[in-house]
């Protein structure tokens, strides 16, 4: 009887531990991402004379802006986030930095708002496709575990990815999606910009009903948007040329 009783308890303690242990799925919340730019890696990189080191002192070396991303089981909206003070630097400032982004799962749609200089664009196409490669490398993120994935966007930028299978919903900040799971953190290096989520809340069904596609802004897909903005562009010099488009197609 005694064997039968410790034999209960050993069963009974185990079965609380694995059930305590089962990891609770997210399938609808919010998170806020946290936007830091080395700026004066982004526009000084490789420069020296006196006049850049005088720029610099003028322009703070980071830059730092917030996101929130509201999502569902099928849908997600990216727009900006709490204010920050940002230094204004006039002459250094990319296009499409306070992007809306809306993805549509079941459609595989996507709508997109875009400030590209004195333009709004707004972009509809089907969501964009990401070739990613996984990686074994985790890190924690939000009290989320991350797992790593790697891309590239515009045929040579690499972009590094790391992705909660926790988190159901296979989207992300900015046009990223395609993973296993909701990606809190990404590192584009070529931009010196990353993305990281500080934290995820449960949402209202107020909040739910927030998850709408923008819908204001000159009608364009992506394609003519891009050529328009490099034709406008073509003079500034390969590499701030080059920036600009990448940061344009995000």
């Amino acid at each position: 009887m005694n064997l039968r009783k410790t034999i209960l308890n050993i069963f009974l303690l185990f079965w609380c531990s694995w059930g305590s242990a089962q990891v609770v799925f997210i399938k609808k919340g919010k998170i806020e991402f946290e936007r830091k730019t080395n700026t004066h890696r982004l526009y000084f990189s490789g420069e020296a004379d006196n006049w850049t080191e005088q720029f610099k002192k003028l322009v703070p070396q980071f830059r730092t802006e917030y996101f929130d991303l509201i999502f569902d089981e099928n849908k997600s909206l990216y727009q900006p986030g709490r204010e920050v003070d940002v230094q204004k630097t006039g002459f250094f400032e990319n296009p499409a930095l306070s992007n809306v982004v809306f993805k549509d799962f079941l459609k595989h749609a996507a709508v997109s708002q875009k400030q590209v200089f004195e333009t709004q664009f707004l972009v509809s196409d089907s969501l964009k496709r990401f070739t990613w490669k996984l990686e074994p490398e985790t890190r924690m993120i939000a009290g989320f575990e991350c797992r790593k994935a790697v891309t590239k966007i515009c045929d040579s930028v690499v972009v590094v990815a790391f992705y909660s299978e926790e988190v159901v919903l296979s989207s992300g900040p900015e046009s990223f999606s395609g993973l296993p799971g909701m990606i809190l953190g990404i590192a584009i290096p070529r931009l010196y910009t990353t993305w990281f989520a500080t934290k995820i809340e449960t949402i209202t069904a107020a909040d739910e009903k927030l998850i709408t596609p923008p819908a204001k802004g000159k009608k364009s897909n992506l394609s003519e948007m891009t050529n328009t903005i490099d034709q406008a562009i073509k003079s500034w010099g390969e590499k701030y040329h080059d920036r600009a488009i990448w940061f344009v197609r995000l």
